[in-house]
């Protein structure tokens, strides 16, 4: 009977000892794996959120760089169109999302700098709230107009307003960089228009080539085949000289409006917080796929001017954006 007991305990023991030395050698195994585990991202499809509708400018950036962004990095990357309160419906669910590298947003001027000015109580903080990756690039505003029923020119733009109570202008929606720049050429010029929102670009531009509107005000990118078939007449753009894909149309500072030159930017943020590594693989990826020639044509095409820059630079790039337009939007007295 001694014997059996003896036997049973040192069994018992046996087994206690075969299951801690089990129970180490999985806890370092799940150490060793640990690290193995991060460095997998990413292991599912990434989304990248843009807070305008489908066919605007931030689309249209979007869907050049989501392919071969995704052939890189070994994963589909999504693009999931968020439109609505200037970018900033968008921008939130972005915020709100796990900062885990899997949730992106196709950042823009509208819901990082404008936004802070224009959206009561705005449910983030342009900087502390994102982890700003890498910028991509700028673009022109353009004001355009129809063709047969608008004005021939911007000054002709002013003098219509003031003959035509009530004459409309377009944009891409409430808040967006087209809506500012239309209400800053009101307050430069001492004329009134009325504003009409889109849900985006593309239904914008459907009125305005129908007539509908006689004068639209948007980023360039998704309207350089409407300028060169005719369909669509430039007024100006905002940038500094004038844009090689429509030479004929004139800058804000030849006619004599240099305050309204502001461009559009382009980059790619995540919700704060994300993890270096991540951050890291995405700029380099990114970078690779803005060295592509399909894709620097393809920017070309859309009046693109590359401007890439590490997460540092890109975030202190947003923070000087926030402060350049509050004087234009305060002056306009926009809300």
């Amino acid at each position: 009977m001694t014997f059996d007991l003896t036997r049973r305990l040192s069994t018992r023991r046996s087994s206690t000892l075969r299951l801690g030395a089990l129970a180490l050698s999985w806890a370092a195994a799940g150490l060793l794996l640990a690290p193995a585990a991060q460095a997998a991202w990413p292991d599912k499809p990434i989304r990248i959120v843009v807070t305008f509708g489908a066919g605007g400018a931030s689309d249209i950036v979007a869907r050049v760089i989501s392919e071969p962004l995704g052939k890189l990095l070994g994963q589909a990357v999504v693009v999931d169109n968020k439109p609505g309160a200037g970018g900033t419906i968008g921008g939130a669910e972005v915020v709100r999302s796990a900062p885990d590298g899997y949730t992106l947003m196709l950042a823009n001027s509208t819901p990082l700098s404008i936004g802070p000015y224009t959206v009561p109580k705005l449910p983030y903080d342009p900087i502390t709230s994102f982890t700003h990756i890498t910028m991509l690039g700028t673009a022109p505003v353009l004001f355009m107009a129809n063709p047969k029923s608008g004005p021939a020119s911007l000054k002709d733009v002013s003098k219509a307003a003031t003959a035509t109570p009530g004459y409309t202008f377009g944009s891409g929606g409430p808040g967006s960089i087209g809506h500012i720049m239309g209400e800053m050429l009101k307050d430069a010029q001492g004329f009134q228009m009325v504003h009409v929102p889109y849900r985006g670009g593309a239904p914008m531009t459907t009125d305005l080539v129908a007539g509908t509107i006689p004068v639209g005000i948007d980023v360039i990118t998704a309207y350089v085949p409407l300028l060169r078939s005719g369909q669509i007449r430039g007024l100006a753009v905002t940038s500094k000289v004038r844009t090689p894909l429509a030479p004929e149309v004139p800058t804000m500072a030849e006619l004599g409006l240099p305050k309204l030159e502001h461009e559009n930017y382009f980059g790619v943020s995540g919700p704060a917080g994300m993890p270096k590594d991540v951050v890291d693989k995405l700029t380099k990826a990114i970078g690779e796929v803005l060295a592509q020639q399909n894709v620097i044509d393809r920017f070309k095409e859309q009046g693109i001017t590359p401007l890439k820059l590490g997460s540092a630079d890109y975030a202190a790039y947003v923070s000087r954006q926030v402060v350049e337009w509050a004087p234009a939007i305060k002056r306009a007295d926009l809300k």
